[in-house]
């Protein structure tokens, strides 16, 4: 794989974070789980471009998944991971909410 996945930070804070990220083709992600130091890790990934073949999401359980579009889940709680993108690009925009220090 030549091409680098390219991040750029949109929104950056203690609590909330959104990053819109291109992966290249080629790219995969291996399954894995998000480790947070406190709290509950929400992620919201909505992906606005979707490869022309490969790089499917798949995550053991989603709080809900919209047409493979728009996708809610707990990356601390569940292993996820996108298969191998066999043509074009993905873009994706990803909102990450930690409850850390949130009041009970």
């Amino acid at each position: 794989m030549t091409a680098n996945v390219k991040t750029r930070i949109l929104f950056h804070s203690r609590r909330l974070n959104i990053y819109l990220v291109r992966y290249p083709q080629g790219h995969k992600i291996v399954p894995h789980v998000d480790m947070v130091s406190a709290g509950r890790l929400f992620k919201l990934n909505c992906v606005l471009v979707k490869p022309k073949a490969g790089g499917e999401f798949i995550c053991e359980k989603n709080i809900f998944n919209l047409f493979g579009r728009l996708i809610l889940f707990r990356p601390d709680l569940y292993q996820h991971r996108v298969s191998r993108i066999e043509q074009g690009r993905r873009w994706l925009l990803s909102v990450a909410f930690n409850t850390r220090g949130a009041p009970a």
